[in-house]
């Protein structure tokens, strides 16, 4: 494995095992809220409030400001001229923070139509509920801001952990204020918690950004060349990830006019699907993104190609089998982690019908993650956009036929179709931008993870079968068994299928899990 590879992996390794950490205590925040409220219009109202700071989040923290300012600032970086990529960020944080000012007073004002277009279906307590909510959570929109700044910085220094170890933290004051405070406070007890988190969110990251020497410049100055590149990069990324959360909203506003419970349901399952999305897909991304930025400004265009195709395939050999194995065990799996108190079978059973539509699109989102940091790093934001823009039509013209004819799993269904065309797109329009990245790798390495998730779908499900229906040490015991051993069983069968094929990500794959063992031991 060569030099940028062993980079990679060792960025990949930490930023997994945070990552899953972090899944962890979301989860656990999840379990909280679910089993205090249950499934109903109130988790409906929370959610539609919820959606508002999320898409702030998506756009700075997970995507606009990081993925414009990466590449800039890793350019200034690869150049040393890293005096003026202080500049340049200091410019856009004084204007960020302007227009977050400016955009939080006109969200508070016209929140209730705001969730009026979001969830019209619920009925007016809960929208007003969700009103109240959304006013509390306006708030952390403001440090998410900051901390996809900070994060774009550390990460152009390749820091991985603060900024990981800053969402850790968020989850946590989410559910300890939420459960200190339910009592007094209901369900906003966790949108305070969510303002908490999102402010120690950034504070962790201070002390990192004073190590990597950072500089702060009060500029407005918006012909500084920086500037200009960062907001040229910025302005496509925001009308793409725009028009994703947009088909969101949609499923959101469709879902409202379904049983009640449907748009936490919906919800729910996609943070399901999104696990082994963000434990693996947006871990290898994230690694790599520096690597190709660098690898762009110095115009060494052949290890970029390799690099981003053996960053797709190693998305392919994670999430394949992670999409597969959700389906085998969707049902024992939400069971086991959400079936208590006022989360109750119905509820399981509308959210794993989700579940299994969404997993049909889990390997097409996940290697979108490298894929369109691919272009980033070329500073190309505008095929991204158009392939979203496209996409997303797709996705909501979809949603309105089949949600009449199959309900809720036919908006998750839509969502991942809409995924797979994405994929297709951009792997066209890359192929084109900088000729041949390697598609026949990428098809094989797809066809073999397939077939090998196939062969471990069967053993996951039987194995799991097999031991729910011979144990009897308790319901919860027994799920846990059951599961444990059918996903074991399932990944023994992947891992040696995998294995005899030498594939070149295999060895990515495994440099990984060595790699992690050895931190973790």
């Amino acid at each position: 494995m060569n030099k940028n590879n062993k980079h990679m992996a060792r960025a990949a390794v930490l930023l997994m095992i945070t990552v899953i950490l972090s899944r962890i205590l979301g989860y656990g925040r999840e379990v909280a809220l679910y089993t205090a409220f249950g499934q109903n219009y109130m988790t409906d109202a929370y959610r539609a409030a919820f959606s508002i700071p999320d898409f702030i989040y998506m756009l700075l923290v997970g995507g606009a400001l990081s993925a414009a300012l990466i590449p800039v600032f890793s350019a200034y970086i690869a150049t040393d001229r890293e005096e003026e990529g202080w500049r340049s960020a200091s410019i856009v944080l004084n204007y960020t923070v302007v227009g977050l000012v400016i955009l939080i007073i006109i969200g508070y004002i016209y929140t209730r139509p705001l969730i009026n277009v979001l969830v019209p279906g619920i009925p007016e307590p809960y929208n007003s509920l969700a009103v109240q909510l959304t006013h509390i959570m306006f708030v952390q929109t403001f440090f998410m801001a900051l901390n996809g700044l900070a994060m774009g910085v550390l990460n152009s220094h390749h820091h991985f952990f603060t900024p990981a170890l800053g969402s850790l933290l968020y989850n946590v004051m989410i559910i300890v204020l939420g459960l200190a405070l339910v009592d007094q406070l209901g369900i906003a007890a966790f949108s305070y918690g969510v303002v908490l988190g999102s402010v120690i969110n950034f504070l962790v990251q201070i002390p990192a950004l004073r190590r990597v020497g950072i500089k702060y410049y009060f500029s407005f100055d918006f012909r500084n060349e920086g500037f200009k590149q960062i907001m040229m990069l910025m302005i496509p990324v925001l009308a793409g990830l725009g028009a994703v959360q947009l088909s969101l909203f949609v499923t959101q506003n469709l879902a409202s006019g379904l049983a009640a419970g449907t748009v936490s349901a919906l919800a729910l399952a996609q943070r399901i699907m999104n696990l082994p999305l963000g434990i693996f897909a947006v871990s290898i991304a994230v690694a790599i993104f520096p690597t190709l930025t660098q690898l762009s400004a110095r115009g060494e265009l052949e290890m970029f190609k390799r690099t981003s195709s053996l960053g797709i395939r190693a998305v392919f050999l994670l999430t394949i089998p992670a999409s597969l194995g959700l389906m085998a065990i969707g049902e024992p799996v939400i069971r086991l982690l959400f079936e208590q108190g006022k989360f109750t079978a119905s509820a399981v059973a509308i959210t794993n019908e989700a579940l299994l539509y969404y997993c049909i699109g889990l390997f097409a989102y996940s290697s979108l993650q490298v894929l369109n940091r691919s272009f980033y790093a070329l500073k190309d934001t505008i095929s991204p956009v158009i392939a979203a823009i496209i996409t997303i039509a797709f996705n909501i013209l979809l949603s309105l036929k089949l949600v009449d004819t199959m309900g809720h799993t036919g908006l998750a269904l839509s969502y991942s179709l809409a995924g797979i065309l994405s994929l297709a797109f951009l792997l066209i329009i890359l192929r084109f931008k900088i000729g041949k990245i390697g598609v026949s790798k990428i098809i094989k390495s797809f066809t073999i993870s397939l077939g090998a998730s196939l062969l471990m779908f069967v053993a996951v499900r039987e194995v799991t079968a097999y031991f729910l229906n011979l144990l009897t040490l308790g319901n919860k015991l027994e799920l846990l068994l059951g599961v444990g051993l059918g996903t074991l069983s399932g990944a023994l069968v992947y891992g040696i299928t995998i294995y005899l094929f030498k594939l070149e990500e295999s060895e990515l794959v495994l440099n990984l899990i060595r790699k992690k063992i050895r931190h973790t031991a």
